[in-house]
């Protein structure tokens, strides 16, 4: 199969040393704006040389970014050629459209590397989707605030210091808002729920609360209390009704989720048959990220068609439908039963995620101090 690969940074520098290894796999040509001397490929700065040529079977995008990735795979399904794309952002945004596309040119369209990085996280939840009912998906997504709270709970580091710490070490961006605030995981959470319950969830209906607020006096409570803490975006679906969100989450010392630290991921899934599975490993960095790239490429080179699942059923998030214990840190009055204390904070009775959710969100919008944490059970 002929590949034609746009990008070739950290992800593409590393699907494309692993494709050299494969017999079935040629990287024909390469989109780049600068020469490549020492590449055993083709080089051009014109998307047009990759999508009017019909030797490249399939476009591989690692530009990351809306634009012009959406451009230009979009152009590379309509004229009939497969995509594998590690582009978390673009693939939720134009989630529809892109099935649509798919469908329409009949090309395959793989985005494994987009939700979990290293990962086989989608192609395991299409695969139970298939043979069962999957009732909810949770986990830790992001490896940049799972480095940051590893680092408060090891070493009783404030957020500001273990932040600056990921920076040097090249887990976190300058900028990490879309790290420390949930959005990257909630993209992950819309992939990963669109194709575990073959839905397509709008992106604005994922509420978002991130670690930035979180405090080394936080931490302390929760290891006093036994407790570790982790940000997790989860996502389930009961008669009928879908939830979804990122928070912060507290789990047992001793769990699974809890244990798993620094760059790694876990991800878990329930369902009615298999009941529970757990997936970990990286969630990001070239050659774990790259190889799944290069996985994807090798499924479509086997015959693999379409998208993980052929169900895109547009659907609202109800919030309301699940209620968790919360631990509540604020300035604000807490307008919510108080069952217990836990440090400086307070121990909420069962409250919604889209009440607890909204509440944070009016006390942030006031300027007032606040920080939440679901308490896992």
């Amino acid at each position: 199969m002929n590949v034609g690969l746009l990008g070739i940074g950290t992800v593409g520098g590393a699907f494309y040393k692993l494709a050299l290894e494969q017999e079935n796999i040629n990287v024909k040509t390469l989109l780049s704006r600068r020469e490549r001397p020492g590449l055993e490929c083709r080089v051009t700065p014109d998307i047009n040389d990759i999508i009017n040529d019909p030797e490249i079977d399939c476009v591989v995008e690692v530009l990351g970014g809306l634009h012009p990735a959406y451009e230009y795979i979009s152009a590379a399904l309509k004229a009939g050629k497969s995509v594998v794309t590690a582009n978390k952002a673009v693939v939720c945004e134009y989630y529809d459209e892109f099935l649509d596309l798919a469908k329409s040119s009949g090309a395959a369209f793989r985005c494994t590397a987009a939700a979990g990085g290293g990962i086989p996280w989608l192609e395991s939840l299409s695969r139970i989707s298939q043979l069962d009912e999957i009732d909810s998906i949770e986990g830790i997504l992001n490896g940049t605030t799972n480095f940051i709270l590893s680092a408060m709970t090891n070493s009783g580091a404030d957020y500001a210091e273990s932040l600056k710490e990921a920076q040097r070490l090249g887990y976190a961006e300058a900028d990490p808002t879309a790290d420390v605030e949930g959005f990257d995981a909630m993209r992950k959470v819309v992939i990963s729920a669109n194709v575990a319950f073959g839905v397509s969830i709008p992106k604005e209906d994922v509420p978002c609360f991130g670690i930035s607020t979180c405090s080394s006096e936080d931490i302390k409570a929760f290891r006093d209390a036994g407790k570790v803490c982790k940000l997790i975006g989860h996502a389930s679906k009961k008669d009928g009704k879908i939830s979804a969100c990122v928070e912060p989450m507290l789990f047992d010392k001793g769990s699974a989720t809890a244990g798993t630290e620094g760059g790694y991921n876990i991800i878990t899934l329930k369902a009615k048959r298999v009941m529970t599975q757990s997936f970990t490993g990286l969630g990001a960095g070239g050659d774990p990220t790259g190889a799944n790239v290069l996985a994807d490429c090798i499924s479509i080179a086997n015959g693999a068609k379409g998208f993980y699942t052929d169900k895109a059923v547009r659907s609202s998030v109800d919030n309301s439908v699940l209620k968790q214990n919360y631990y509540v840190r604020t300035s604000a009055e807490i307008p919510f039963e108080i069952t217990g204390e836990m440090g400086s904070g307070a121990i909420t009775g069962k409250e919604s995620v889209s009440d607890m959710h909204a509440f944070a969100s009016k006390v942030r919008k006031d300027g007032g101090s606040i920080f939440i944490a679901a308490i896992g059970e």
